[in-house]
C-alpha cells in the first residue's frame, strides 16, 4: 500500500513546440498515482496519469472540485484562475443543475443556428489575410482574433468593448509570481463587467448566448443573475483561450505534415474525426488544471489517499496512454474514433463542446478551401512558443500561399 511520501516536485515549464512534456512522460512510466509539488499551493497533490483510474476519479463523489476553494491549493498560477461560483469547481446536485440549463444554450440544433454567424466572422478574417497577401501571420489573422470575435459576438458584448476584454484575459492567464494582485484585480472587474451586462440582457434580451442561458428553464427552476454573470466569464475564458490555442495548434501540426493535409483533401468527410485525433494528440496545456480534494479515505491502484489530500489528473497522459490508445503518440487520421480527454470528463467536461468543434471545423475547414497552396513560411524551428501562460501554443505562424 503506497500512502505519502516526497513528492516530486513538478515545475510544468516545458513549452517546446508540441512535442509531450519529458517531465510527464516520466510520470506516466511510474505508478499512475505519484505525489507531486506545483509551484503554488500549500500542499503536494496526488497526480494520476492513466486514463481509466482518470475515469475513476473524475465521477466519484468522494473527490470534490467544490471543496477546494477553500484551501491553497497546489496549482501552476499565483492567482487562482477559476472563481468560486464557477460550474468548473461544482460538485453534484448542484454542478448537474447548472450543466442542465446550460446545456439548454449549446445543444446541436443551437448551434446549427450559431454557425453562419462563426463562418462570416471566420470568413471575414481570411479576406483581410487575402488582401494583404503573403507572407502573413496566421496567428495574428486567424488563431488570435476568430475565437475571440466569435465568443465576444455570441455574448453580445459591444464590439468597441473587445479590446479591453481581451486584455483582461491575457492579464489572468499569466503565470508569473509577480501577476498575483494584477490578476486578482482583473478577475474582480471582469465578474463586475459580466454582471453589469447580464443585467442588461434581463431587461432587453437579444440572440446572444448570454440571452440563452437567461431563458434556459428546468420547470421552474432558472440561473439568477449571479450564477449567469460567471457562466458568462467562464464562457470567455475557456470559449477564446483554449479555441486560440488549439487553432494555432492544429495549423502547426498541418503545416508540418503534409500527409495530414492531403488526407483531407482526399477525404474531406474525415474532417471531424481528424480534428478530434488532433486534440488527443496535441498537448494544450501544461501539466495539470484545477484538482479535486479527497472527501473521504480512498484506496486506489493500490495507494491510499486521505482525506483532505488534492488530486490532479492528466488529461494530456489520458490522451496517451497505451492501454487505451494503439501508438499513442502517432497521430493517425484512420484511427478508430475513442473518446478523448481533451474536452474533460465526467460532470466536468465541457458543456460547449458543439460550439468548440463547429469553430475548429470551420476555421480549419475555411482556411484549407481558400488557400490550398498554405505552407510555412520560415523552418518549423523558427516558429516561436508561448512560454509564459499555462498554454501550449505558437506565438506565430508566418504563413505563404
Amino acid at each position: 500500500m503506497t500512502t505519502k511520501n516526497d513528492a516530486i516536485t513538478c515545475p510544468f515549464g516545458f513549452s517546446e513546440a508540441l512535442e509531450f512534456d519529458p517531465t510527464l512522460a516520466a510520470l506516466m512510466e511510474r505508478e499512475s498515482l505519484t505525489r507531486i509539488r506545483l509551484p503554488y499551493g500549500e500542499a503536494d497533490a496526488w497526480l494520476v496519469t492513466g486514463f481509466d483510474l482518470i475515469q475513476q476519479v473524475t465521477t466519484d463523489q468522494r473527490f470534490s472540485r467544490a471543496g477546494i476553494m477553500d484551501h491553497d491549493y497546489p496549482r501552476l498560477t499565483p492567482e487562482p484562475i477559476v472563481s468560486p461560483e464557477s460550474i468548473n469547481v461544482m460538485d453534484p446536485p448542484h454542478s448537474s443543475r447548472v450543466r442542465h440549463l446550460a446545456s439548454q444554450a449549446f445543444t446541436q440544433q443551437q448551434v446549427d443556428g450559431m454557425r453562419p454567424r462563426i463562418t462570416l466572422l471566420a470568413d471575414s478574417l481570411l479576406d483581410e489575410m487575402a488582401e494583404q497577401g503573403p507572407p502573413a501571420d496566421l496567428v495574428r489573422h486567424l488563431s488570435d482574433p476568430f475565437p475571440q470575435q466569435t465568443i465576444q459576438d455570441l455574448l453580445g458584448i459591444p464590439r468597441d468593448e473587445w479590446p479591453r476584454v481581451l486584455e483582461y484575459v491575457r492579464q489572468l492567464l499569466v503565470t508569473g509570481r509577480d501577476n498575483k494582485e494584477t490578476a486578482a484585480r482583473v478577475k474582480s472587474e471582469l465578474t463586475a463587467y459580466f454582471a453589469d451586462l447580464v443585467e442588461q440582457r434581463r431587461r432587453t434580451p437579444g440572440t446572444d448566448l448570454i440571452s440563452a442561458l437567461a431563458a434556459a428553464r428546468d420547470g421552474e427552476d432558472q440561473f439568477d443573475d449571479k450564477e449567469l454573470a460567471v457562466m458568462a466569464l467562464t464562457l470567455m475564458l475557456s470559449g477564446q483561450d483554449t479555441a486560440t490555442c488549439q487553432i494555432s495548434n492544429i495549423a502547426y501540426l498541418l503545416l508540418t505534415r503534409p500527409e495530414l493535409v492531403e488526407h483531407l483533401r482526399r477525404r474531406p468527410e474525415t474532417l471531424t474525426d481528424v480534428l478530434h485525433e488532433m486534440l488527443r494528440y496535441i498537448p494544450f496545456r501544461k501539466g495539470v488544471g484545477i484538482p479535486r480534494v479527497a472527501l473521504e479515505d480512498v484506496e486506489m491502484d493500490g495507494a491510499r489517499i486521505r482525506a483532505g489530500d488534492f488530486v490532479h489528473v492528466s488529461y494530456l497522459t489520458a490522451n496517451r496512454d497505451p492501454a487505451r490508445f494503439q501508438d499513442p503518440h502517432v497521430i493517425d487520421p484512420d484511427r478508430p474514433q475513442v473518446p478523448h480527454m481533451t474536452f474533460g470528463w465526467g460532470g466536468h467536461r465541457c458543456i460547449a463542446v458543439p460550439l468548440a468543434m463547429a469553430e475548429l471545423e470551420v476555421a480549419v475547414g475555411r482556411l484549407l478551401e481558400r488557400f490550398p497552396g498554405l505552407r510555412l513560411a520560415v523552418p518549423p524551428e523558427e516558429v516561436r512558443w508561448d512560454t509564459e501562460t499555462i498554454r501550449r501554443f505558437p506565438l506565430e505562424l508566418p504563413v505563404a500561399w
